[in-house]
């Protein structure tokens, strides 16, 4: 989506573009990495089978740490509104994860900061 996009706005999108879609997979390798390294199981419940399934492994939340990249990212790159709207997003999302009990509250506490941390990096680039 983030290609399309870029090649309908023109080639003044594609550092944006290539910045994003560079964050996201570092995010995605870092979330992974973290999940492996750790091995910590989801916690008991019914709802999120295919979560549970095909992730066994909570810490990092992947969620997490992807909403608060975006929202990391719509402060450095977007307009002034973006960041804070992306920010109030970012905390729902967490939320949720806990509240459907598929992470602890310390998964999304971790998914966040590294995806904050993954969004500042990027910023930088």
């Amino acid at each position: 989506m983030i290609a399309v996009v870029a090649v309908i706005s023109g080639p003044s999108t594609y550092p944006i573009a290539a910045r994003l879609v560079i964050a996201i997979v570092a995010t995605a390798l870092a979330v992974k990495a973290g999940k492996l390294l750790t091995g910590r199981v989801r916690p008991d419940g019914e709802w999120g089978g295919s979560y549970r399934r095909g992730d066994p492994h909570a810490f990092p939340s992947g969620h997490a740490a992807r909403a608060f990249l975006l929202a990391a990212l719509g402060f450095a790159l977007g307009p002034a509104w973006l960041g804070p709207v992306l920010a109030v997003w970012a905390v729902l999302v967490a939320v949720s994860r806990v509240a459907l009990g598929v992470h602890y509250a310390s998964d999304v506490v971790a998914g966040a900061a590294l995806g904050v941390c993954c969004g500042l990096a990027a910023s930088m680039l």
